[in-house]
């Protein structure tokens, strides 16, 4: 579980989690996220210069201790993308 937080409350944490990730990978890569209330997900924002990278994490997918992994391996192959 990323975080126990719904909606807007989650967005620290769910950008603290993803920097940390982020970082260890690529030092030059920042990650920031934001919540779409319309759609219930968590926009998470790769950049790496003028490179940006945009993909969305559902709520369940950031609130289910058995899915963390899951968003991991997600955040990884996005990183490695931009990157490459």
């Amino acid at each position: 579980m990323i975080t126990d937080k719904k909606g807007e409350a989650a967005v620290s944490d769910i950008e603290q989690w993803a920097n940390r990730i982020t970082t260890s990978v690529d030092a030059q890569m920042a990650a920031s996220v934001y919540y779409d209330e319309d759609s219930s997900t968590y926009v998470l924002r790769l950049a790496k210069g003028n490179r940006v990278l945009l993909f969305r994490l559902s709520e369940a997918q950031v609130q289910t201790r058995e899915r963390e992994e899951e968003c991991e391996k997600t955040l990884r192959g996005k990183i490695k993308g931009l990157s490459s």
